[in-house]
């Protein structure tokens, strides 16, 4: 008879009702900047998310494989505001499609969450065969955007505290960061990356935790923050090419053309121009529409776990933690104060021409 109640409960709307409710309050502690607040009334909360973060609209149900009404809180595309999903090709394919082309897509703070849960609806959604997550305009992502995270005040952006720093609360911002990423790496489906332009920074993050990828010859892929101010989290590039062209990358911050990512195997093809991309994207996917979801989901476990068994999501831990440090060594607040001095383009640009700046050699 218990047993039988506590199934009741968790199969009711109500039960998912109070779970939203308890989302909710998370979201609210997450954007709060990971400041306590351990009293915050419900109403504000709910508040709270409402106009920093309208990210988390639940529906209550959704129609099972098999016809029955099964409890569902991803089938709401809600209020995006970084991020755009829609299908096409009879709801087989999810588009997922990065939403800030005014700034060549770059991470906003809400972007890394909005991806995540774009991928977990096209995970909940039996139509969906697979993932083309691409950006809007013609650039891929150009990386967090550093006209929010590096402009401002230390103390009073995300990512960047006031000396002396605290390393748990830079973890916990930047780890959920890397898990919405690794959405895409977890997902059931598969996701097809569509770069054009560049996919440099954060964006490589977002990119290269994709199953398959495709670009033009002509982007730009790389992580230039490994010079100074950053490690690239979701950490593929050994996985993907291999101890020494990962040094060979990361140590001096080599940005790689389209067509020489592909050749050394960053990248898996590389087209000639924007258009032919397009095309093999799409016969790409004609094909891989016609296989079934539990074999493709087959395939990609099998394959991840192999990389996951030599250590990936360990790098990533340790790769998080050095992202954190590296905006708070003298250096990396050096090279913050210079991006707020004249802005972070050019900043970037001394940062990024080998020349010798300030932060090379800070004492």
């Amino acid at each position: 008879m218990l047993l039988q109640k506590v199934i009741s409960l968790l199969s009711s709307q109500q039960w998912w009702s109070c779970r939203r409710r308890t989302r909710g309050y998370c979201q609210f502690l997450f954007l709060s900047n990971n400041k306590r607040n351990t009293t915050p009334p419900p109403a504000a909360a709910t508040a709270m998310i409402a106009n920093r973060h309208e990210c988390f609209s639940y529906s209550t149900t959704t129609t099972g494989g098999s016809g029955s009404e099964i409890p569902h809180p991803f089938v709401s595309v809600g209020d995006f505001k970084s991020v755009k999903y829609w299908k096409e090709n009879k709801g087989r394919v999810a588009h997922v499609m990065l939403n800030r082309a005014e700034r060549l897509n770059a991470i906003d703070q809400h972007m890394p969450m909005e991806l995540e849960r774009a991928v977990k609806m096209a995970n909940f959604d039996d139509q969906v065969k697979v993932i083309l997550l691409y950006g809007e305009g013609n650039a891929f992502s150009s990386g967090y955007d550093l006209k929010i995270f590096s402009e401002g005040k230390r103390g009073e952006m995300l990512g960047n505290q006031e000396m002396p720093w605290d390393p748990l609360i830079d973890f916990r911002f930047m780890s959920a960061c890397t898990s919405a990423f690794m959405e895409i790496w977890r997902s059931t489906k598969p996701v097809i990356a569509k770069i054009h332009r560049v996919a440099i920074g954060g964006g490589s993050d977002i990119a290269l935790a994709c199953d398959v990828t495709f670009t033009e010859d002509n982007a730009r892929i790389g992580y230039p923050p490994s010079r100074v101010w950053g490690c690239p989290t979701t950490a593929f590039w050994f996985y993907r090419v291999g101890m020494e062209k990962a040094k060979r990358i990361l140590l001096t911050g080599e940005i790689l053309s389209g067509r020489k990512a592909a050749d050394i195997g960053l990248i898996g093809e590389s087209l000639k121009t924007s258009e032919e991309l397009d095309e093999a994207v799409e016969a790409f996917i004609a094909r891989i529409v016609t296989v079934p979801s539990n074999q493709l989901w087959f395939q990609k476990q099998m394959i991840n776990q192999a990389v996951e068994s030599m250590g990936l999501l360990n790098t990533q831990r340790l790769a998080t933690i050095f992202d954190g440090m590296s905006r708070h060594t003298p250096e990396g607040v050096a090279f913050q104060q210079r991006a707020a001095q004249v802005g972070f383009k050019q900043a970037v640009m001394e940062r990024d021409s080998g020349m010798v700046a300030e932060w090379s050699d800070k004492k």
